[in-house]
């Protein structure tokens, strides 16, 4: 059974990881430069992401949970529990701090599009803010991923 619970750590990892990736670096990118309309591939993109964002919320609690239960205390001495806990960190403050706020400049600029309003620099600092925290997370995650793989 330990096994199990194994490969589910190994998986939430890389479906969390995986999934940020393909996410913010391939499809959101495509989304972009293939449709005319910027803001229905803002829109898209930002689906995309408030998914991936409950894929790592619920990843990063079952990692934690998993190494907890597995390792006991010595989990809390690990380089892996302190960046999987930094990384949900990340996601909670984007999907639940930043987020709403885009959103919130997004409505306020209605009927216009945020970009076309007097919201477009706060908007384009927000976004800014959240791009940075979203490389940051981005190549945490890889770390991780790299660090699970050598130590196995």
């Amino acid at each position: 059974m330990r096994r199990f619970w194994e490969g589910l750590a190994a998986t939430s990892l890389v479906l969390w990881i995986g999934g940020m990736w393909a996410i913010g670096y391939i499809a959101a990118p495509v989304l972009f430069t293939s449709l005319g309309d910027k803001q229905l591939a803002g829109m898209l993109a930002g689906k995309l992401f408030g998914v991936i964002a409950w894929v790592g919320i619920a990843s990063a609690i079952y990692l934690l949970v998993y190494r907890l239960a597995r390792d006991g205390g010595n989990a809390l001495k690990t380089l892996f529990f302190w960046g999987v806990v930094l990384m949900l960190g990340l996601t909670l403050a984007s999907h639940f701090g930043i987020q709403p706020i885009m959103q919130g400049l997004k409505d306020q600029a209605m009927p216009l599009a945020v970009m076309q309003s007097v919201f477009a620099d706060r908007f384009s600092r927000w976004h800014g803010v959240s791009s940075i925290l979203y490389l940051i997370q981005s190549a945490l995650g890889l770390f991780l991923v790299w660090r699970a793989g050598v130590a196995r």
